[in-house]
């Protein structure tokens, strides 16, 4: 499909009968309705919204005002951590004839936030329903293509959730021995590493994509009311893993100790330095996990392809698009990773802990707990950063241009990225 418009173009043709001797005035053609300018927009929760890109924008409220940042100690709540980038993929991409670019995805956001304001559910930011949003945008413009990224998080999980499970466990394993749990903390916290039923269950990927499935149908629904000329593209986009199947074997060990054995901080430290604080053996269930968020898209979209044929529907799967610039996949991490790192404030201060070296377990659980009271202060942790959306932006080029109902986004060992 291109994106480049084709201009309606009226013509009125009048044809006068008059009687001998009648002066005929010619009829004169109706004003033609001014065309509206075309728009792209992007729906969903941080991966398309720009969550760790930084160059955050102002976020208008429920309300109708206009929050920018309002310090790092301020409520979570607070619209402006939906963290709409202007780094984002969705204004990354090149999409000819496309005049204006709006983002009403927010970070954190659910499948609830797309019919509903996102504050009437518990940990939601104070911004309307994402249709609501929709609406306003198509009073103005013609909507010619969205993009979806939604069903990360949901009413049975969220990614936030899954990552602070295992970062939490692989750090009390590296920090506290385990006669500490009991002499310090009073009995046994977990520490083992993630295991794929950890992570999110087959009964609760099945009830995302319902979940999904039914707000992705309301988009369908309302953008054929609203939509100027009712033609318009819609990209489902799934997810990418920022850690690879197995860390760089540099860092397998530090002072001869792996991450198989009771405490271990020097190797706890340097991966956290480097941005993977995980179990290796809590890899592979991630990109199990990772998988079955494809699988929730693709259901989405396979279900909405037999309900609405004539829709122009798309999936886009990036699961391949940070390949070989995953974070420990290469020495030099995080620097030369596409996404960001796991990275912790010492209280809400707005400067990021970038080293646990010579750090007691006691310095370590009040830093973890600040993420735990301020979820802001760790929020941009494990996300595209700006080179990666702009990876990402590129699969969207692919995926707006494409004749194809179904592509893939990968990248190859020199950087280049592919859709087919």
């Amino acid at each position: 499909m291109s994106l480049l418009r084709r201009p309606v173009l009226t013509t009125v043709l009048a044809v006068a009968l008059a009687w001998p001797g009648t002066a005929v005035t010619a009829a004169q053609p109706a004003p033609a309705a001014a065309a509206l300018p075309t728009a792209a927009v992007a729906i969903g929760d941080s991966f398309v919204s720009g969550e760790g890109a930084g160059s955050y924008q102002a976020v208008t409220d429920v309300n109708g005002v206009s929050q920018g940042f309002p310090g790092w100690s301020a409520p979570n709540d607070n619209a402006f951590f939906c963290h709409r980038s202007a780094n984002a993929s969705l204004h990354r991409a090149d999409l000819p004839g496309i005049q204006g670019r709006f983002n009403l995805a927010c970070s954190g956001g659910q499948p609830h936030d797309v019919l509903n304001p996102s504050g009437n559910r518990a940990k939601g930011r104070a911004v309307a329903s994402q249709l609501d949003q929709l609406r306003a945008v198509a009073a103005t413009h013609d909507i010619d293509l969205v993009l979806v990224g939604l069903g990360s998080n949901n009413s049975s999980f969220t990614f936030g959730d899954v990552a602070t499970l295992c970062a939490n466990r692989f750090i009390a394993d590296a920090w506290t021995g385990w006669w500490e749990f009991w002499a310090y903390l009073g009995g046994p916290v977990p520490q083992e590493p993630c295991a794929v039923s950890d992570l999110a269950t087959e009964a609760e990927v099945a009830a995302a994509t319902a979940e999904t499935t039914a707000a992705l149908r309301s988009l369908l629904t309302t953008l054929a009311q609203v939509d100027a000329d009712g033609r318009h593209r819609i990209v489902f986009q799934d997810y990418t893993n920022p850690l690879p199947l197995d860390l760089l074997a540099r860092y397998h060990e530090e002072d001869g100790r792996s991450d198989t054995r009771d405490k271990f901080r020097d190797l706890g430290a340097e991966r956290y330095a480097a941005g993977c604080p995980v179990h290796r053996a809590s890899l592979a269930p991630g990109h199990v996990f990772s998988a079955r968020l494809g699988t929730v898209v693709q259901g989405a979209h396979t279900t909405l392809s037999a309900e609405f044929p004539g829709a122009d529907l798309v999936l886009l799967n990036v699961q391949r698009a940070f390949d070989g610039a995953r974070l420990c996949e290469q020495d030099g991490s995080p620097a030369n990773s596409l996404a960001t790192p796991i990275r912790l404030q010492d209280g809400p201060s707005g400067t990021f802990v970038t080293s646990l070296a010579g750090k007691d377990k006691l310095d370590v659980q009040r830093i973890a707990n600040t993420c735990v009271t301020h979820f802001q202060t760790c929020q941009e942790s494990w996300h595209p950063n700006a080179a990666g959306h702009a990876a990402l932006g590129r699969c969207l080029t692919g995926a707006a241009a494409t004749t194809a109902r179904a592509v893939t986004c990968a990248r190859s060992g020199d950087g280049t990225i592919t859709v087919g």
